[in-house]
Order: structure tokens, then sequence, then C-alpha cells
């Protein structure tokens, strides 16, 4: 039987997206670099809210979320568990959606005035660095 899996995450109050929205956010992050698998729990929302001293409505909306795009799926009774990996969108929106983080990054980084070579550089340290498990 799965154990349930103890996320360490950081809520930031100085960060304008909303803490269930970084819930959210940290989450998929964790799945998405294989340190959450198929399979493991996740705390209860009354658990989770305590951790993270938020209320637990703000949980509940960020675990919905993550149910509704597919990230953990409910056993009726047992809780939440991180679900089977699929193509959660279309290529399309995929597509949409890495262009507009593009743009979203080059517009912050284009007035430090670093040499496109740089930038490549440490995106793809970086991107290699999150997600050393997946395949080329």
């Amino acid at each position: 039987m799965p154990r349930t899996q103890a996320l360490m995450l950081q809520i930031a109050t100085g960060d304008p997206r909303p803490i269930s929205k970084q819930i959210v956010d940290a989450v998929r992050m964790k799945i998405a670099t294989a340190e959450l698998a198929p399979g493991d729990q996740l705390p209860s929302v009354r658990g989770l809210a305590q951790q993270l001293t938020v209320n637990p409505n703000t949980v509940a909306k960020a675990y919905a979320e993550l149910t509704t795009e597919g990230w953990v799926e409910s056993r009726q009774g047992l809780g939440l568990y991180v679900a089977t990996p699929r193509q959660r969108l279309s290529d399309t929106e995929r597509s949409r959606r890495l262009d507009e983080a593009i743009q979203r990054l080059l517009h912050d980084v284009i007035a430090l005035d670093f040499a496109p070579d740089e930038v490549q550089a440490r995106l793809h340290h970086e991107f290699l660095a999150l997600a050393p498990r997946k395949s080329a």
C-alpha cells in the first residue's frame, strides 16, 4: 500500500500568485521532476493546511484544480494519489503555453543585458537540473 508523501512546499507571502496557485505549481513540479511518483498518496487537506499554516479551503481549492487537470486522482475514502502520467493538454495548447512562458522569460531578462548564448546556456543547465529523469 502506498505511503503518504510529505509535501515539503514553500509558500511565499510576497509572491503575487495566490497561495492555492503556489501549491498547485509546487505539486506539479514535484510530479514533473519525479519527486512524487504515480501512486504516491498526498497529505490530507487538513494535514497540508496545518503544515503550511493556511486555510484548509485554500488547500482544497489547489487539490481540486490538480484533480481536474489530471495530476492527482481521488480514491473514495482513501485520499488523493498522484495519477498515472498522461498527456494532459493538446499539442496546440502545450505549444501555446510554451510560447507564453518564453515571452514572459524574455520580458524579464531582456533588460538584464545578457548575451543570448548565456541565457540559453543557463536555461539549458536549469532545465537539466530540474528534469534529470526525463528521457532525451
